[in-house]
């Protein structure tokens, strides 16, 4: 039987896929093992063995038996070796690759072979969507992208209007505020998801609050604006490349020193990692970082203070697949939330081991397979209904709709919020942050002793001084080895910690003060100038500092940090009223 044209160039394509070192791993690695079945939702909710990682990703390998087996050449049957011939073929094919999996990742984490089942499906998905064999929904995004620049077609004129209709609106909290647009030279570059323009200004407008309040110099870029990929989904390099290239050249011409990229798992994964490289853009003249490690920066440089007491019903949080297993970032959500609500609970299993809300690799825009997104999301459903948790976080807007779904169907009672809307609602306005600063400390330095570890003499006379004048006690340590016995000797209120130094360095000094029972429960805040707290953050044998600044030593961040530790030791995790508002 003659091959139809579109399954020819689906099978030449093939070839060309091969020859990619990951992908014939992938292809020729896999034991069948099924320790992968497991990890997959749709899977565990069905039950069906043909939704297993292994049987979904033979439906690719069956081609790679046929075609380039030396045995399945010759006995195709053998091997279980087959090829596309019909359209049909190509038609069957689009169900498996878009409408069983939502590229997670969860089952390569759970591969003892590293089989990238998302890099077949990708790579499946590319070659018939280039011959126009795919969801409907996919494809008009793809039109969008292509033509308008964005997912959802918003034209530029409903963009800048809907920008100045959210300045306005947060005036009215903010009366100073502006929405700075196409400013040449700002420090960042906020880029977005459209759905944030179209269907959610609330988060939106967090943002800016947040950027106000920070006194951020940054800008809203006019053009290259949607941090959105759906090369990614579609397994499209070219319009890969083509978004990257929208927000890299607009970045460029602003000569911003940073792009930041809003809540949206795919688009910081697809930005920072993929984009670059598919638009052989590398190296970028400046740096790329999610809004989530931003506002953690904020907050450790007391640029935002937050009031946790804002939000007191409990919250969980939703890892997105592509942040926490395809871009690490698992602790900067957990450190906001922790700090900008009372009650935060975990869901398990989270992490890199938490299952997909569903929604991912471009699901909510495949309206055919909505019913089967809604059934295999059982499993995240009953991850969130057994928290007993009144709101969901999440750091993706197509999380937010995948969880809304859910929440919806399975009747969880829940409502589902990016982690900017909780910091922001816990956000001190400025005269609060005024208050606050100017507030005596002495009435928390009374009776308080602070041990300083740190090698550098004038760092050490500086918080010496400084810290005295407060009103607090104060022990000096001038090396590790010296830190450990004083802070066993002495028990103080809070400890301060320097990273690099002689003999025993401060990862060494902290991991041990956290594994000392005597020890263990003391604050410990790291003030250094050679490690950023991302890597603080997770460094996992112990648990993260209370605290982190960086030298040169800002005095009211180090003011707000104090107050904000030594309040919460003394009333455990119920702060003081005249102290709810969070430096750290």
């Amino acid at each position: 039987m003659k091959r139809s044209e579109k399954a020819q160039k689906v099978v030449d394509g093939f070839q060309e896929s091969v020859k990619l070192r990951q992908m014939l791993l992938s292809l020729a690695g896999c034991a069948h093992c099924g320790l992968c079945n497991d990890s997959c939702h749709y899977y565990l909710a069905t039950g069906d063995p043909e939704m297993t990682p292994a049987a979904k990703s033979d439906k690719i390998r069956r081609l790679y038996k046929y075609h380039n087996d030396r045995l399945g050449r010759i006995f195709p049957w053998w091997v279980g070796g087959e090829t596309l011939k019909t359209d049909e073929d190509l038609e069957e094919l689009k169900d498996i690759v878009y409408g069983s999996c939502t590229m997670c990742r969860r089952c390569t984490f759970n591969c003892p072979f590293g089989i990238d089942t998302a890099l077949l499906m990708r790579t499946a998905r590319g070659l018939i969507t280039a011959q126009g064999v795919a969801p409907e929904g996919i494809l008009s995004v793809m039109k969008d992208q292509w033509e308008i620049g964005n997912q959802m077609g918003v034209t530029p004129k409903d963009y800048i209007e809907t920008l100045e209709w959210l300045e306005e609106e947060v005036q009215d909290e903010l009366p100073d505020f502006k929405v700075p647009i196409d400013k040449e030279g700002a420090d960042i570059v906020y880029v977005i998801n459209p759905r944030e323009v179209k269907y959610a200004p609330q988060s939106l407008m967090a943002a800016f609050k947040i950027f106000h309040l920070a006194g951020e110099n940054w800008t809203m870029p006019s053009q290259g604006w949607d941090n959105t990929n759906f090369g990614l989904f579609s397994g499209d390099n070219k319009l890969g490349a083509h978004m990257g290239n929208l927000a890299f050249n607009q970045a460029k011409k602003l000569g911003v020193k940073k792009m930041v990229i809003s809540e949206c798992g795919h688009g910081f994964r697809s930005t920072k990692w993929e984009s670059p490289n598919w638009a052989k853009a590398n190296p970028l003249p400046f740096e790329i970082e999610s809004i989530l490690e931003t506002m953690v920066r904020y907050v450790n440089q007391g640029r935002i203070v937050l009031d946790r007491t804002r939000n007191k019903e409990p919250v969980t949080y939703h890892d997105p697949c592509n942040l926490s297993r395809s871009a690490g970032i698992t602790e900067e959500p957990r450190f906001l939330l922790k700090r900008s609500c009372m009650d935060f609970r975990e869901m398990y299993p989270n992490r890199q081991d938490s299952f997909c809300c569903t929604g991912g690799g471009g699901a909510m825009s495949m309206s055919e397979y909505a019913s089967k997104r809604i059934e295999v999301g059982r499993i995240k459903a009953d991850q969130i209904r057994a928290t007993g948790a009144k709101h969901v976080a999440t750091a993706c807007h197509n999380c937010e709709d995948g969880l809304s779904d859910l929440v919806k169907h399975y009747k969880l009672g829940v409502t589902v919020k990016n982690v900017c809307e909780f910091v922001a609602d816990a956000c001190a306005l400025p005269e609060e942050k005024r208050k606050l600063v100017s507030m005596p400390i002495a009435d928390i330095a009374k009776g308080k002793k602070i041990l300083v570890i740190d090698d550098q003499p004038d760092v050490v006379q500086y918080l010496e001084a400084f810290l005295k004048d407060q009103g607090f006690s104060v022990v000096i340590a001038m090396n590790g080895a010296q830190g450990l016995a004083k802070a066993k000797q002495e028990r103080p209120d809070l400890i301060t910690l320097d990273i690099t130094m002689p003999g025993k360095s401060g990862i060494e000094v902290f991991t041990a003060l956290r594994k000392d029972p005597d020890t263990k429960d003391i604050p410990v805040f790291i003030i250094t100038g050679v490690m950023n707290f991302r890597q603080l953050m997770y460094y996992r044998e112990v648990m993260p500092p209370d605290a982190y600044m960086e030298k040169p030593i800002d005095t009211e961040a180090l003011l707000l940090n104090l107050r904000r530790l030594l309040d919460e030791r003394k009333h455990g995790s119920k702060p003081a009223d005249t102290a709810n508002m969070t430096a750290v």
